[in-house]
């Protein structure tokens, strides 16, 4: 992994899956034997990719002994940005699942994050063989389009469509920073590194994506799973902390006060602290 100061950006590997989409990760090789494999799912947005989601949380996973990969979800980061696909949960847990083909990956533990965690919640379905814990935050896929398109967060970030003149730098900055309670989080390291991954960006990704909601569905997933939710989150409303803490076989959400959207971001330390009891522990959630 190459950390380029001038762009604040990590470079990785690049890969073409069968999907047919050139795909960038970054991977931390396990340094213990009873090493984990984690798999780290970023969110939407602009500027979005697996660096500039967890760059807090890499490296203490990896210090731990286990094995990192991150990647950029089509449509974002490195990785390629189709004009004519449509984005479904399909189409993202496809190309998850031939990540995990060619890295090898029989088993992972999934770490997601708003439309990552739908992402883990729809390869787990799919796939559940395939995942030993779930780790999510903010996790999309568990309200109706509507619930989320009256969140406050989710209105500014659509009335500035990615490509337009109006979408400038100062644009993207105050949508940053509704993504914490603490806007000195929003540096002006962290909007250049955004900025310059947005000039990438395509408004497809956007203007198309479908993810279903999958509450009803919840019940099936037999994994352990751990979730975080801050209660000032502007993007993803807090009622879904219940509705996991409801409908989950085996969970432990932990909720916040005075956090937004990025528990990862906001809180590292105790975020990468409950994870990795988590992962090396026999916790198998709430009851």
């Amino acid at each position: 992994m190459i950390i380029d100061s001038q762009s604040f950006l990590a470079t990785g590997q690049m890969v073409d899956l069968p999907c047919g989409l050139r795909t960038h990760f970054i991977e931390i090789p396990a340094t213990s034997a009873a090493g984990k494999t984690v798999v780290f799912v970023h969110g939407s947005g602009p500027g979005a990719s697996g660096w500039s989601n967890f760059q807090a949380n890499l490296q203490p996973f990896a210090d731990a002994g286990h094995r990192v990969v991150v990647f950029d979800l089509p449509g974002y980061g490195e990785t390629d940005k189709p004009t004519d696909a449509i984005y479904s949960l399909d189409y993202f847990v496809d190309h998850l699942r031939d990540l995990l083909d060619h890295l090898e990956i029989d088993q992972a533990i999934l770490v997601g994050n708003s439309l990552g965690g739908a992402i883990s919640l729809g390869l787990t379905l799919a796939h559940p063989g395939r995942v030993e814990k779930l780790i999510l935050m903010a996790t999309g896929g568990i309200e109706k389009r509507e619930a989320y398109f009256a969140m406050s967060g989710i209105q500014a970030m659509v009335a500035y469509p990615m490509g337009s003149p109006a979408f400038t730098r100062q644009v993207l900055g105050s949508l940053l920073q509704r993504l914490v309670y603490d806007n000195r989080l929003v540096t002006e390291q962290l909007i250049s590194q955004r900025w310059h991954i947005l000039q990438q960006q395509n408004p497809q990704v956007l203007a198309t994506m479908q993810i279903p909601n999958l509450t009803d569905r919840l019940k099936e997933i037999s994994c352990p799973v751990l979730a975080f939710w801050g209660r000032e989150d502007e993007f993803c409303p807090i009622s879904g902390a219940l509705t996991l803490q409801t409908e989950c076989q085996h969970i432990k959400v932990i909720t916040l006060s005075q956090c937004g959207h990025w528990v990862m971001v906001e809180h590292p330390e105790m975020f990468n602290r409950e994870a990795l009891e988590f992962i090396e522990g026999n916790q198998h959630g709430a009851h």
